[in-house]
């Protein structure tokens, strides 16, 4: 049986307290003070190096406008220092040929004419492979880094998004060859706009449009406006429910299935059997999941100082605080008190400490067992129409993606499941996206 083509990217996973750094990284040492290997562009660089080694169709970066706080004092465990995603990337596009380059930029904080510029850059940069990530946001503690502070409804993150994106896309559409372009009039409920771009049009017309989010108004928010889903989804059955409904809401736009890929981020643990990958599984979360990194994982469900706490001992007795401002900067999943039952649940079945149960309930591996495995789990995936490919997020950086690339990958491969050149130049065509036809007048608000 032939496989549907398999869609990969790589996702850089430095702002989150669960990565594991190399202690014997294949890269040059890390620098000394503030950030080290977080703001090292040879850290950035040979994940972008290995992923195109790879054939990958693009290289991901997240954003972190604020960072987290634990009553008032920085998170100890966050990176010190997020670097700025388009300019780690405009940098990439001068030390890869091929691969895509995926910026996360917030749609809340950011302005349609200013942003637009910069990605119709990125993309001239590059040669066409630029492309965006959405991202709102409705909180008050990032807003407080901006002028207008938290002024967004929770109601309206989205509504300004769609404005967002459709009033770029009229920047860029009003683009021409020889950088005069057609004039833009658009007058909305978020954004008025009234000038030229300043940029030719630039090699994929749009840079690609990524979109992650699993609500009803995100699910709609990419039907409509979204190439690429970046999508939580880990198990068979959760991933096929979303991607028919999502998939479904595309003839309603005019937009075939081919017009959106469906990209769960997954992660991946290898070993050359199946019972080596499982505890090679068990050895990442016990580094991710510190006696300090357990605790601060308790203080996100409880909402309470629980720097005393044992965390070789029972689950905390009191009750969560659901309105606790405890831990900021954090997107809550769930209602506290029935995570926290969950818990102790699972910490009462298993007889599990607090740092066991954090490291059992809070397991992200997707896919664990051999090469081979892996690959046919990955392949099982894509063909149920549970995904059009993965985001990948190796736990271990900047050298996680290595033993994908050369163990993974070529079976992918010798299945048909995975290209094994290059066939195009742009973002556009490692996706399989058509190109946005220009328009031939200016566009309208």
């Amino acid at each position: 049986m032939t496989s549907r083509p398999m869609h990969l990217a790589a996702h850089f996973p430095g702002v989150n307290n669960t990565t594991v750094w190399a202690e014997d990284a294949q890269t040059s040492p890390p620098p000394a003070g503030p950030g080290g290997r977080q703001i090292a562009f040879s850290s950035f660089t040979h994940l972008a190096r290995t992923a195109e080694r790879g054939l990958f169709d693009f290289f991901f970066l997240a954003e972190g406008l604020r960072l987290r706080e634990h009553q008032g004092r920085i998170h100890d465990l966050d990176v010190v220092g997020r670097p700025e995603s388009l300019t780690v990337l405009a940098a990439l596009a001068a030390t890869t040929e091929r691969l895509g380059l995926a910026a996360t930029v917030n749609a809340t904080f950011n302005e349609p004419y200013e942003l637009a510029r910069r990605l119709a850059t990125l993309d001239h940069l590059s040669a066409g492979r630029a492309a965006w990530n959405v991202v709102t946001s409705f909180d008050a503690f990032t807003g407080e880094n901006f002028r207008r502070g938290g002024f967004l409804d929770r109601a309206d993150r989205y509504t300004r998004a769609a404005e967002f994106v459709a009033t770029a896309r009229e920047l860029w559409d009003a683009a021409a060859p020889d950088g005069a372009g057609q004039p833009v009039a658009h007058s909305g409920q978020h954004f008025r706009v009234e000038g030229r771009f300043g940029l030719p049009r630039s090699p994929q017309g749009h840079p690609v449009v990524i979109q992650a989010g699993d609500s009803p108004e995100g699910r709609q928010f990419a039907a409509t406006a979204a190439d690429v889903v970046f999508t939580r989804h880990g198990t068979l059955e959760a991933g096929r429910a979303f991607y028919a409904d999502v998939k479904d809401r595309l003839p309603a736009h005019g937009r075939r299935p081919e017009d959106l890929k469906i990209m769960p981020g997954v992660t991946f643990v290898l070993g050359d059997t199946g019972a080596e990958a499982q505890e090679n599984a068990m050895e990442i979360r016990r580094r991710q999941i510190s006696p300090q990194n357990a605790l601060y994982a308790l203080e996100q469900i409880w909402g309470i100082d629980l720097s005393g706490h044992d965390p070789d001992g029972p689950l905390p007795e009191a009750d969560p605080d659901v309105d606790s401002t405890f831990v900021q900067g954090r997107v809550k999943h769930g209602d506290p008190r029935q995570i926290a039952e969950k818990w102790r649940a699972l910490s009462a079945e298993k007889g599990l400490s607090s740092r066991e149960t954090v490291i059992e309930a809070t397991g992200r591996q997707s896919f664990v067992g051999t090469p081979a495995a892996v690959a046919e789990q990955m392949i099982s995936f894509v063909d149920q129409r549970a995904a059009d490919g993965f985001i990948l997020v190796p736990h271990l950086t900047p050298d996680g993606l290595d033993p994908f690339v050369d163990r993974v990958v070529p079976i992918l491969q010798e299945r048909g499941a995975f290209r094994t050149e290059y066939t195009g130049t742009t973002l556009r065509d490692h996706l399989g996206l058509p190109a946005p036809r220009p328009r031939t007048e200016a566009g309208r608000g």
